[in-house]
């Protein structure tokens, strides 16, 4: 279950400086789950503390600037150009004004964030040496926004408590709450965040053109596709428009009749999104479609089985030559039709973005209420590609089934065996592996059970 956040900020006293980092200036702390991911040691002083002694105005101003990156902005881009970017508006220590800042990133997968501490470097002399915590801290998006809401008021009475009223952290302020309560103005910048870009940073008719798509292709889905190319570090103009799926499906897609697909009635009664982790949510979404087709646990999916899943034929899975560019999906039609379409050349990959298409129909259907025409397998890691991700893993290779076979032999060959036995790739099978605490991280990839089952 997501934890508690809390975002302290104790009343000590700075001698000189600008007002407003006077008036809120003292000990800066951030807990998350029962840790400290602030604590560090006052060098000047040779004792531990909860956090550095800084000015929450500049924080302040940060979080306000960046709230609507920080609340729906997912990981890091690939590109390095746009990572680097990306950090301004992530990472604390780049919050500047000459103060010892943490190392905090903060990422958000739309319904929960996630939040991680670094340690300071051995090199150099520091002021404030911060220990850094061990793992991610999850917590929930309403956990998080409330934090950040008491914080951003806990500064604001501060400076209003010293005279100051006018200053740019109360404009910042007010326009965040017109946003906020204002639900255009909030769906045009949660687009904008998960585009991965600042507030006004592009011509808004832009945003507005790619808004005008929801009506096409659902509003959850849009934001998927917007996630997907901030994931890329490509802009906006690269984001699949409806007219782009409706092209992509007519070429090389594959006819798909909903009435014989899995019913979204096969997946009720799952942890609601957002308080549960999204890889619980997919794993047990599948364990109850499993059920519901009679296929029993050590039982491999047939490409004839999975394609029935998904409303459609094994030519989906085995026509390998027919491609779509830029991700997998399913795009509904009139009626009871539709076209999918896959984008791996590979059968394991074309199987596992079939299976992540079965589960995002589900997956969609049990938590939005509004009508979703397109159902994306993307390359981003939002709750609800992450849920698809171990929805297709659990579906296609039951973690108790891979035990099974495995024995605590948990060798590359051991794991091949698995793979070919599942028809899934060997990767699918470490990940899972990584995952349920068999094998450790890969240094490179120390997050693989936060940011859900590789595609």
């Amino acid at each position: 279950m997501p934890g508690e956040l809390n975002i302290a900020l104790s009343t000590e006293t700075l001698d000189s400086g600008p007002p407003e980092e006077t008036a809120a200036f003292g000990v800066f702390a951030i807990t998350a789950n029962d840790r400290l991911l602030t604590a560090g040691e006052d060098t000047a002083a040779a004792e531990l503390r909860h956090g550095p002694r800084v000015s929450g105005y500049p924080v302040a101003e940060w979080i306000a600037w960046n709230w609507w990156r920080l609340r729906w902005e997912g990981e890091s881009p690939a590109d390095r150009a746009a990572a680097r970017e990306w950090s301004f508006a992530h990472r604390m220590s780049t919050i500047g004004g000459g103060y010892a800042w943490p190392s905090v990133e903060i990422v958000s997968d739309g319904r929960q964030c996630f939040l991680r501490s670094d340690p300071t470097p051995d090199a150099g002399a520091v002021l404030f040496r911060y220990i850094g915590a061990d793992r991610r801290a999850l917590v929930s998006a309403g956990a998080f926004e409330a934090a950040i809401d008491g914080f951003l008021n806990e500064v604001a009475s501060r400076l209003e408590g010293c005279g100051l009223r006018d200053t740019n952290l109360h404009r910042l302020l007010s326009d965040l709450g017109t946003e906020r309560a204002d639900p255009a103005l909030a769906r045009f910048r949660r687009l904008e965040a998960r585009l991965g870009l600042d507030p006004d940073e592009i011509d808004a008719d832009e945003i507005h053109r790619r808004l005008a798509d929801a009506d096409a292709l659902g509003e959850e889905a849009l934001g998927e596709v917007a996630a997907d190319t901030a994931s890329r570090g490509a802009g906006p103009d690269c984001m699949m428009s409806a007219a782009d799926f409706a092209s992509a499906a007519a070429r090389s897609g594959f006819d798909v009749d909903w009435r014989d697909a899995a019913a979204p009635g096969d997946a009720t009664e799952l942890p609601r999104p957002g308080e549960t982790p999204a890889w619980r949510v997919g794993k047990g979404m599948a364990q109850r479609i499993r059920d519901r087709a009679g296929l029993a646990n050590g039982d491999p999916v047939s490409n004839t089985r999975l394609a029935e899943l998904a409303g459609t034929t094994a030519d989906a899975i085995t026509r390998r030559w027919r491609r779509a560019n830029g991700m997998a999906f399913a795009l509904r039609g009139r009626g009871a039709g539709g076209r999918l379409a896959l984008r791996s050349k590979w059968a394991t990959g074309r199987r596992f973005e079939l299976a992540r298409l079965v589960g995002d129909r589900l997956f969609a259907s049990s938590t939005d209420r509004s009508v979703e025409n397109l159902f994306p397998a993307t390359r981003a890691y939002s709750y609800r590609q992450k849920a698809q991700r171990a929805f297709a893993a659990e579906l296609l290779s039951p973690f108790d089934a891979v035990e099974d076979m495995l024995l605590g032999d948990y060798s590359e060959d051991s794991q091949g065996r698995a793979a070919r036995h599942f028809k899934v790739s060997e990767l699918t099978i470490r990940t899972a592996l990584v995952n349920h605490g068999r094998l450790a991280r890969d240094e490179e990839a120390p997050y693989v059970t936060d940011r859900g089952l590789a595609a």
